[in-house]
């Protein structure tokens, strides 16, 4: 079995573990730092499934790390792919009030964005919304014209490219299947080698409660996954939509509900709902992984989750299975949608993490531990703050690994 020795091994090739890898070889060019993903390609999971959305910071709590590391990833993003030549489109959102319930809550998420220092923000009224997107319903709406669309698979790997650049190896097909210590270093067995490295940073995931667990850290943290199942509109239709077009959200969710979303490639996608999935990769509905299945029914958290929030579990599951209920959704927001118009159906699966206590968690969650930094939850916008979640685990490991 071949071996290896580095001084910091990252767990992950989704976004973050990229985005993380890439700066660390900027600025410490002298360590040696490898990649380890179980796939044979890059950001095939929650980064490959990703919506493409260059979020701009309306939802999140002022204060948060979310808020804190959203706007300033948009412009860091932006950036970037400005320098490197990967292709975005700042398209424009609209957060639409259908009734006047939802009112409140639209003016509540507008002080919320400007808090976090989002530019540009608007309310504007129905006639100024019709003007953007003459098919949509509403009475008000929030106008974000800092909210664009990209391909993350082309961002991971033009961070890859320029990771592997500066002499970082990518390992690729190289699964973790047990974690050791011997001496000072940290071992990763894997399928087809032995890596052997200082310090380690856990980027998986899907999987990234099992990695912390196989090093011996148990925060009190699962990973529940939940799928996210979308349509496409047909592309005769496709033109009923300008831009991305949302709901006002539940704010005890993290999920901002059934919504339409332009593709850079041109393509409109109408979603997604969130269901609970029973397997961690469950991108159909009768995935089942026995492992993931019990993992998720045997963690105390998950039944506490669950009393709180059967009812909308159960409507999203009803939607899940009656496609005329989700085209109701739909119409919500686009009355002229019809159900000739959702073709090719597709989804994604979201690392959802929840607490002991039955929380969801909507916040990042980053912690330190003995010769290791744990990502256990990095969900949107995390794909748009890659680089400045990249770099302040950076900062972290600069601090926590002695570097």
């Amino acid at each position: 079995m071949n071996k290896s020795n580095y001084d910091i091994a990252v767990i992950g090739a989704g976004i973050i573990g990229l985005a993380t890898a890439m700066q660390l070889t900027i600025k410490f060019p002298l360590l040696k730092i490898a990649v380890l993903d179980k796939e044979t390609v890059t950001a095939e999971h929650q980064t490959g499934h990703n919506s493409g959305v260059i979020h701009a910071g309306i939802y999140y709590k002022p204060g948060s790390a979310k808020a804190s590391f959203c706007y300033t990833g948009n412009q860091e993003l932006r950036k970037f792919c400005d320098e490197n030549s990967v292709p975005y489109k700042m398209c424009g959102k609209l957060v639409i009030a259908v009734n006047k319930h939802e009112i409140p809550m639209l003016e509540e998420l507008h002080k919320r964005g400007t808090a976090n220092g989002v530019e540009g923000l608007q309310i504007i009224g129905k006639d100024e919304l019709r003007e953007k997107e003459p098919n949509a319903a509403g009475l008000k709406a929030i106008w974000s014209p800092n909210t664009g669309i990209i391909d993350y698979k082309k961002v991971t790997e033009s961070y890859a490219d320029i990771f592997t650049k500066n002499e970082g190896d990518l390992h690729l097909n190289s699964k973790v299947k047990a974690i050791t210590r011997e001496n000072k270093m940290v071992v990763l067995e894997t399928e087809n080698k032995t890596i052997k490295s200082k310090y380690v940073i856990n980027c998986a995931g899907l999987h990234a409660d099992q990695i912390a667990k196989l090093m011996g850290h148990d925060s009190g943290i699962r990973i529940v996954p939940f799928r996210g199942e979308y349509y496409s509109i047909d592309k005769d239709r496709k033109n009923m939509i300008n831009g991305l077009i949302y709901p006002v959200p539940d704010p005890s969710m993290p999920f901002l509900g059934v919504h339409f979303t332009t593709r850079i490639d041109g393509t409109v996608e109408a979603g997604p709902n969130a269901v609970l999935a029973f397997a961690r990769e469950g991108y159909s509905k009768f995935a089942f992984n026995l492992k993931d299945a019990f993992n998720t029914v045997s963690f105390p958290g998950f039944w506490k989750m669950s009393a709180k929030h059967w009812k909308t579990g159960f409507e999203e599951q009803y939607r899940s299975i009656n496609k005329n209920s989700f085209l109701k959704s739909l119409q919500y927001l686009v009355p002229d949608i019809k159900m000739s118009d959702l073709t090719e159906p597709g989804s994604g699966v979201r690392a959802q993490a929840v607490d002991m206590a039955g929380n969801l968690l909507q916040d990042f969650s980053i912690i330190e531990a003995d010769k290791a930094i744990h990502v256990l939850s990095a969900p949107s916008p995390g794909a748009t703050s890659s680089l400045t979640i990249g770099r302040h685990i950076v900062d972290l490991a600069q601090k926590n690994f002695e570097l």
